[in-house]
């Protein structure tokens, strides 16, 4: 690791099978905890390559435990975080929106390393015992729409890193690894990150895994389509940048947005969005990211269809009902 520091300290940049032993180097836990903060800084410092990006994400994927659940057109909506905007849970209410419609979604997610709520925060504050039992996860997906993949049970060199992403509280490229590394390898993804460099090197990556996936920004730095601002989407059909008044919203405020500053906040809002009874600003905001996943999943679906359906999912009790269903089977 002192060699490899020295090297990005004079801004060398690592290859892509460099970038690889390095993070299996972090699995196999032969770092200490001064280290792995010295490394994972740099990267607030430079901006990450193509081939560093690819080569983490190859360590993490050789060391998975994989998952098969027997279904193909399923979708992982997912953000980086570490965008600071400290929002409730936008994209896991957005799942079970998703899940309400009557299509399936399989999430990987994490604790919060760098807001108050991450998903894994706002599941485990109700009830839900994360589990990489293959039955449990697939009877999950089948009854309730979604399954729920908490990283650590399935990628070890997250786990093994938890407690200095913690202790440093800043952004690091963990964040930007999380959503490329679902260990089921989902055909279809929802992505949100926190900057447009960072949207570039995901496409890239989409593109050379043949993944079919929306990478959305919102241009006031959310990591999410937050309505606050115009926000940018990219995919196969290119770049686009779009207002709410496109999609029939209302633009939001940051402050309607907050999670608060505890995982009880948080999940208040979260259940409120699922319950119906969110402000407008928190229904639209996890409205319009389900219509983007829908139309991930399905392009052939109008825009103005995909937001009535996300919407029809919330008034109808239908998202509600998935995730009373999904904490019951995974309780």
């Amino acid at each position: 690791m002192k060699k490899i520091l020295y090297k990005m300290f004079e801004h060398r940049n690592l290859g892509r099978e460099e970038a690889r032993e390095v993070l299996l180097n972090i699995a196999d836990g032969r770092y200490n905890d001064a280290q792995l903060a010295a490394f994972m800084t740099v990267f607030l410092m430079r901006s990450i390559t193509v081939d560093e990006l690819a080569g983490f994400r190859d360590a993490l994927l050789e060391r998975r435990l994989p998952v098969e659940l027997g279904v193909d057109r399923c979708i992982d909506i997912v953000g980086t975080g570490g965008d600071g905007k400290n929002t409730f849970n936008i994209s896991t209410a957005t799942c079970f929106v998703v899940a309400g419609t009557g299509r399936k979604v399989v999430k990987h997610g994490n604790y919060g390393a760098t807001s108050v709520s991450g998903a894994s925060n706002v599941l485990e504050h109700h009830g839900v015992k994360f589990s990489s039992d293959m039955s449990i996860l697939r009877r999950s997906l089948d009854e309730s729409g979604v399954a729920y993949l908490h990283a650590p049970f399935f990628s070890p060199a997250l786990k093994s890193v938890a407690p200095v992403r913690k202790a440093l509280a800043v952004r690091n490229f963990f964040n930007m690894l999380g959503p490329l590394v679902n260990p089921m390898i989902p055909r279809f993804q929802l992505l949100g990150v926190y900057d447009l460099k960072l949207m570039r090197l995901y496409n890239y990556i989409a593109q050379s895994e043949g993944i079919n996936c929306t990478i959305v920004h919102s241009l006031d730095g959310y990591d999410e389509i937050s309505l606050t601002a115009p926000f940018m989407t990219t995919g196969p059909d290119g770049d686009r940048l779009y207002s709410a008044a496109e999609l029939g919203l209302s633009e939001a405020r940051p402050d309607e947005l907050s999670g608060g500053d505890s995982v009880a906040e948080a999940a208040a809002v979260f259940d409120a969005v699922l319950g119906g009874v969110a402000t407008p600003a928190q229904e639209n905001c996890v409205v319009a990211n389900a219509a983007f996943a829908i139309r991930t999943l399905e392009p052939e679906v109008s825009l103005a269809d995909a937001v009535a359906e996300a919407r029809e999912s919330i008034r109808s009790g239908r998202a509600a009902e998935a995730f009373r269903k999904f904490v019951e089977l995974n309780s």
